[in-house]
């Protein structure tokens, strides 16, 4: 689970690197796991663009993972590592003793032919999913629910992993990736250890067309633009923003601002925001 770097044969490949997707041993995914999404390119029912710079990049198959991990007390027997272009984390195919087949996250250290098991009474192995109240302090987890059985919602990207810091009558106190520190119900799942595929924050595109395939189109800066196209765009030459603080094309602030709203739900779950918030 390294990193490849290119020669620089052509300019494309002067400061590109890539996964060496070593631990991934099959190409094609369980068919029926998977299913067909429709690409909207950031537009609306009216076709309108909603989200911008969204659109083309290469085609997918969803791979539909079980975040989950409500199959108790069945042990399953990891089949294969497969890369998944839908996140950054590698995903693995499981057969559980009842035939059922699934794909689950790949846990840092899981190899093929490992033994996983979800329930109150599994092991503390990475891989193995348990209720919060069942997972000692100080362990690493990830793919953790923030409502019991909705499934696995935060911590699930590669390399991301929280650790249990403490737990008090029915909440359990967690440190996230981005440093915040908030409540969770002890009934929620959580999988023990770190999500797979560390070095995936390590590699370079190289080029603009490697972002293209990703389905991400090109941003154009504010200043460059005219003024009637955005409140930084106008005047003569290079020209400053000319306003006290940075704005959106729509003329709200941003660049700093905070945007989470007060009025969540879960708000007073959270007991120390993250640093950029």
């Amino acid at each position: 689970m390294g990193i490849r770097s290119y020669r620089a044969y052509t300019p494309g490949t002067r400061n590109r690197s890539v996964s060496e997707f070593t631990e991934i041993n099959k190409s094609r995914p369980e068919k029926r796991l998977t299913s067909k999404v429709s690409k909207h390119q950031g537009r609306n029912n009216r076709g309108v663009i909603t989200s911008r710079h969204r659109g083309g990049g290469h085609k997918r198959l969803y791979r539909d993972i079980d975040f989950r991990r409500d199959k108790q007390g069945v042990n399953g027997t990891i089949l294969t590592i497969e890369y998944d272009p839908n996140r950054n984390a590698r995903i693995c195919l499981t057969s559980y003793e009842d035939g059922e087949k699934r794909y689950i996250l790949h846990s840092r250290g899981v190899m093929i032919g490992n033994q996983i098991l979800s329930g109150p009474d599994a092991p503390i192995v990475p891989g193995n999913a348990l209720p919060l109240t069942n997972i000692p302090l100080g362990t690493s987890v990830h793919n953790i629910e923030l409502q019991p059985g909705k499934g696995g919602q935060i911590v699930r990207a590669a390399g991301t992993v929280a650790q249990i810091i403490a737990k008090a009558g029915q909440l359990a106190t967690l440190r996230l990736p981005s440093g915040e520190i908030r409540l969770v119900p002890q009934a929620c799942f959580a999988t023990v250890g770190q999500v797979g595929n560390i070095d995936a924050n390590n590699r370079k595109l190289g080029k603009a067309g490697a972002k293209r395939w990703l389905g991400k189109r090109p941003k154009v800066r504010g200043v460059v633009m005219n003024a009637a196209d955005h409140p930084h765009g106008g005047g003569e030459g290079r020209a400053p923003i000319g306003r006290k603080r940075p704005l959106t094309p729509w003329g709200r602030p941003t660049l700093g601002k905070r945007t989470r709203s007060r009025q969540k739900y879960s708000e007073n779950l959270i007991l120390r925001r993250r640093k950029n918030a």
